[in-house]
């Protein structure tokens, strides 16, 4: 049956890393990084979340570089997180998690 290679991709495109994986991340100090609006935010979020909106995170770079933690990142349904990793990653940043949803998260 051909559902896991079905079930990475589309982990791959809308997020939403292992639990496991990502409870371990967040059990050894990992920061959570939620990239909705500062309005979706304080609608509900994952406890001890960061809200750094996508389109804020170039200019954040110096301050995401600094926690030099492992990133979980996350949003309403794992796009955002998902295109946040890729521009994470493509200025040098290691140790990214796409959490999707934060609901995911709770």
């Amino acid at each position: 049956m051909k559902t896991k290679p079905m079930m990475n991709l589309l982990k791959s495109i809308f997020g939403g890393g292992s639990n496991r994986e990502i409870e371990n991340v967040l059990a050894h100090g990992a920061i959570i990084i939620d990239v909705r609006s500062a309005g979706e935010f304080a609608t509900g979020h994952a406890k001890g979340a960061i809200n750094i909106p996508l389109d804020q995170l170039e200019a954040k770079l110096y301050k995401l570089k600094s926690y030099q933690k492992p990133l979980v990142l996350c949003c309403a349904s794992g796009m955002r997180s998902a295109r946040a990793k890729s521009f994470l990653a493509s200025q040098g940043i290691a140790n990214l998690y796409d959490a999707g949803s934060w609901r995911n998260l709770n």
